[in-house]
This record gives C-alpha cells, sequence and structure tokens, in this order.
C-alpha cells in the first residue's frame, strides 16, 4: 500500500508572535530569532527525500522553507486561519469566549473572517491532491493543529516544530521541538 507522510513544519518566529498577537493573513517577515529557528531546521531536514515541498504563500512561511531546506511550492490553501476583524489582536485582551473556542479550536468563527472548520476543510482539500510519498510542508498553528485533530492527535506546537504525520494510517509519528537534536 502507497501511503501519504506528511512532515508539518510551523514557520519562526514572527514580531506579532513575539507580541502576543492573532496573525492569520497579515504576511509579517521572521524576526531574526524566526531566521535562526528556520536555520536550525536545516541539519534535521537535510538528507531527507520528499515527493513535494510546500509552503503557505505566506512570507513567514516561505522563508521559514527557504532557510530551512529548500525552494518550497507555494499554495495558499496552507494559509493560517483567516482571524478577520481579529487580526492583530492580543491574546491577553480577546473576548473569552472567543479565546475559549480557540483553547478548544472548535466553535470559532472569526468575525469578518473563517471558522475552524472553514480552516479543515480548506487544508484537506490541498492534502487529498497530494500523490503518495514523503510532502515537507511549511505552515502555520492552526494548520498543523487541525492536521493533528484529523489523527486523534490535538495539540498546539510552537514555532520552527516539526510533526510528523502519516496521513494513510492517521497517526502521528513524532514532534520535534526547537533545540532538539
Amino acid at each position: 500500500m502507497q501511503t501519504l507522510e506528511l512532515w508539518l513544519v510551523r514557520h519562526g518566529e514572527t514580531p506579532w508572535n513575539r507580541e502576543g498577537r492573532l496573525t492569520g493573513w497579515t504576511d509579517l517577515p521572521l524576526t531574526p530569532r524566526g531566521e535562526a529557528q528556520a536555520r536550525a531546521l536545516r541539519p534535521f531536514l537535510e538528507g531527507q527525500a520528499f515527493a513535494g515541498v510546500w509552503a503557505s504563500d505566506l512570507e513567514r512561511a516561505v522563508r521559514t522553507a527557504e532557510l530551512a531546506y529548500g525552494r518550497p511550492r507555494r499554495d495558499a490553501r496552507l494559509r493560517e486561519i483567516h482571524f478577520g476583524q481579529l487580526e492583530g489582536a492580543f491574546w491577553e485582551t480577546l473576548e473569552p469566549r472567543y479565546k475559549a473556542a480557540l483553547l478548544a479550536f472548535e466553535g470559532f468563527q472569526a468575525p469578518g473572517g473563517e471558522s475552524v472548520q472553514d480552516l479543515e476543510r480548506r487544508v484537506r482539500g490541498f492534502v487529498a491532491e497530494l500523490e503518495p510519498g514523503r510532502h515537507l510542508v511549511f505552515t502555520h498553528g492552526g494548520v498543523v493543529r487541525g492536521l493533528l485533530r484529523a489523527v486523534g492527535a490535538d495539540r498546539f506546537v510552537p514555532n520552527a516544530a516539526v510533526v510528523g504525520v502519516d496521513w494513510t494510517r492517521r497517526a502521528l509519528r513524532f514532534v520535534r521541538e526547537e533545540g532538539a537534536e
């Protein structure tokens, strides 16, 4: 049986990540720390064979890919959830109902943006079109979390984490966070 394996990489740190702000479709660069995080992934990723290397079309994901592995193919379906009117909001000042829905990662609908279900539908459309094999995907925290939920491993991952998923068997293979060898 041919399998589909995803290596999901959350982009490096951005200014808004550092400030605790919701960052959806706002196109922000990496901070110097974010660039260092991306470069630190290279020894782990180089030498691995991938059927495809993909990234969200937002700068933070593309730059992480370039520094960590090489030039990716860009796909807007790999973008973070669209926070609409909540874009740029500080987490600590967010209304409790939005915090609770984001922490649960269900029942969330951004005013003027997307719901968690919209995000998951968009991302699963991308995954459904992939050829069998191992694919390296540079993306965002919400995308990674949505795919992890689909394999029964719901969790938040920090910037520059790499998560391996056997999509065919719907199983988590590994989680590698910053500083791991």
